[in-house]
């Protein structure tokens, strides 16, 4: 995989025809044996025991952390010098999703995993490591990551927490609030971020029995209820200058640095929850009967189950294939010198687009799935007695986290267009070239050949409209518009790679399904990439300039769908079947 590795946003440029991308078809034994192990513990150890989470029981989360702990799920991301597994991401990904249904108990879990314990791993010093990880990792204690304040939310620069040296040089003295800490009602070690002398945004490891740290009721949310999410209280806070965590002023890189990955693990959540609440609706749809029949058999549910299949195999794929991404640049990295992590968090952050690609495309995915579950249910979906009701409540918080979907939209197109300034990237010719109508052609010539051209389009009519739209690129609503845009390609062409990589190996039914999902995705996804280059060409443009692109954006769009009906038919009628998400 590594021979034809892109770098960040070189998609959008190039004809993937072909390319090979990480796909759950590839797992080891190794990663689906991590994988049993995991889902046997949630199936035995917390799935009976959900409502008993959902009523704060927190003594009871911390238990069943320390098992997770006890069988090793703690040490996906720990360095091997540290006792630790220093997996591949697509493992740990792998293990979010199992844990994911259990949307209250994964925020304990991948609070501790990834927030708790990587700023220690990226960034601790060998005595910061040796006093603090081997608790972490052990279970024997709990992380958590204090970033966020009442007045600063997508902002984390604008903090008002303040640290000063004392007198005698030997503490920082931290003073301020911290607002929606995750595991704070039962965490041992915080990293909390700081401005010394208020200039200077740092972070600090604080421990619970500091003097002077204290932590607020929980907040009543709307959801997570099983989650523990509380104000911190830093009032003189005196915390030893050794527990600085890495450079004084450089407390962005931590944040920026942890966040990137923390949005891939954000969209991998979604994907477990999007497959659990899935498992409920189709179930439910095989079951519940009216007018004689399972409602499963109408019509107007089939054409929901289908559309759930297909945006979760297409979260599924972009989930992997971005964690594919990451495992195989790190893989280029040799483990020696003083200088690993940072050179580690380069390789990761070369993939930010993608990362907040993933955690866009896959949360609404979600909320699509978690919709339609509620609605196949009926009124007993609004009963809380039925899964359902859960899952859409927990569901809502994603597109919030690691930075709202708006500003991860923003984000998308600033750091593909800044590489493109800075770095000396083809993309300004290539929008040139499809300005001047040079038509993009691709290599594609097998099963999927004609979905392969529909990208290529796709890609330079992105070009195209990118183009007219950059004298207004200061609109965040053109911005936007472009986003999605991008998130629609990188959508569907990991699908239809996938399925292109795939489709040899596959049984004769699974072919059928592969055909299938990949003709929803065409048609749904070609749909919204119009509607995304409609808004950018109205927002950017008139006159004349308007309608002739309007017309361009029209006919490169322009999707088929031969057989759509039929694929919906069989996407649904699979799942029913097994009365789960198994493509």
């Amino acid at each position: 995989m590594n021979g034809n590795l892109l770098n960040g946003g070189e998609f959008l440029l190039a004809d993937t025809a072909g390319m090979e991308i990480f796909s759950p078809e590839e797992f080891t034994a190794e990663q689906k044996q991590i994988a049993e192990t995991t889902e046997e513990f949630m199936k035995k150890e917390v799935f009976p025991n959900i409502d008993r989470i959902e009523d704060k029981d927190f003594g009871f989360v911390v238990e069943k952390m320390r098992q997770c702990a006890d069988l090793g799920l703690f040490l996906a991301e720990v360095p091997e010098e540290y006792g630790g597994l220093e997996l591949e991401k697509t493992t740990n990904m792998l293990m979010i999703e199992k844990v994911a249904p259990a949307a209250s108990f994964n925020m304990a879990f991948s609070g501790h995993t990834g927030i708790g314990i990587l700023p220690m791993v990226y960034y601790g010093t060998p005595d910061q490591k040796e006093r603090y990880l081997g608790k972490l990792s052990s279970g024997e204690w709990i992380g958590a990551y204090a970033l966020t304040e009442p007045d600063c939310g997508s902002d984390p620069l604008s903090s008002r927490t303040t640290a000063v040296l004392s007198d005698d040089g030997r503490h920082y003295i931290l003073n301020g609030t911290k607002q929606f800490i995750t595991n704070s009602a039962f965490a041992d070690l915080f990293t909390v971020f700081a401005k010394i002398d208020g200039k200077h945004f740092s972070a600090f490891l604080v421990e619970k029995g500091y003097e002077g740290f204290s932590v607020g009721a929980e907040e009543k949310k709307m959801g997570l209820k099983g989650s523990s999410t509380t104000q911190l209280v830093l009032d003189n806070v005196r915390v030893p200058v050794e527990n600085l965590l890495g450079e004084a002023g450089k407390g962005h890189k931590i944040a920026f640095n942890v966040l990137n990955v923390g949005r891939l693990k954000v969209a991998t959540s979604t994907l477990g929850m999007a497959k659990g609440a899935f498992a409920e609706a189709a179930s439910y749809a095989t079951e519940r009967k009216q007018f004689g029949k399972p409602i499963g058999t109408f019509g107007a549910i089939q054409e929901k189950l289908a559309d759930m299949v297909a945006a979760i195999y297409a979260s599924e794929t972009v989930v992997y294939r971005v964690a594919g991404l990451l495992d195989s640049r790190l893989a280029t990295l040799e483990r020696d010198g003083d200088d690993y992590y940072e050179r580690y968090q380069r390789a990761i952050e070369e993939y930010a687009a993608e990362c907040a690609i993933a955690k866009v495309f896959c949360s609404e995915q979600l909320d699509m799935v978690v919709d339609e579950a509620v609605q196949i249910h009926g009124g007993y979906g609004y009963i809380s007695e039925y899964a359902v009701e859960r899952y859409y409540r927990d569901s809502r918080i994603q597109r919030i986290f690691e930075g709202t979907n708006e500003i991860n939209r923003i984000l998308i197109p600033t750091m593909l267009l800044r590489k493109a300034d800075n770095n000396g990237s083809t993309l300004w010719e290539l929008v040139r070239k499809a300005q001047a109508g040079v038509a993009t052609e691709t290599a594609c010539t097998g099963e999927f050949a004609m979905a392969a051209a529909s990208i290529a389009r796709l890609k330079q009519l992105f070009l195209t409209v990118l183009g007219a739209a950059a004298p207004a690129k200061e609109h965040q609503e053109v911005m936007l518009a472009v986003a999605d845009m991008i998130i629609a390609i990188f959508a569907l062409e990991s699908a239809v790679l996938r399925a292109d990589k795939t489709i040899a190996a596959a049984s004769m039914s699974k072919q059928d399904l592969l055909r299938a999902v990949v003709t929803v995705l065409v048609f749904e996804l070609s749909n919204r990439f119009q509607s995304a280059a409609t808004r950018c060409c109205a927002y950017a443009l008139k006159g004349e300039e308007l309608i002739e692109l309007l017309k361009r954006v029209a006919t490169l769009t322009a999707c088929p769908a031969e057989g759509l009906l039929v694929a919906k038919h069989k996407l649904a009628d699979a799942a029913k079947d097994v009365g789960r998400y198994s493509l």
